[in-house]
């Protein structure tokens, strides 16, 4: 194992912020949403929209089922995330 910074998406915090916004919750609400209320708090949302911390993969899955894409989707930042404003 190197050194090297690992290789991160550039667009997730973007995607997972779309995601929230685009089913009109807020940041507590996106934990009540995901089903992760005895895991997660606000301040966690925060930080994966900021970019600041990435979500662990069982979360990027719930956020990959709630807006009905695919978690490649969220991850690849060559795919756009298309899903209805609600």
């Amino acid at each position: 194992m190197g050194s090297a910074k690992r290789w991160k998406p550039r667009n997730l915090h973007k995607k997972l912020k779309q995601i929230r916004m685009n089913l009109g919750l807020s940041q507590g609400e996106m934990v009540r949403a995901l089903g992760l209320t005895s895991r997660l708090v606000q301040k966690n949302i925060s930080t994966y929209e900021q970019g600041e911390r990435e979500p662990p993969l069982p979360v990027l899955l719930r956020y990959a089922r709630l807006a009905g894409v695919s978690v490649e989707t969220l991850i690849d930042d060559k795919l756009d995330l298309s899903m209805p404003r609600k």
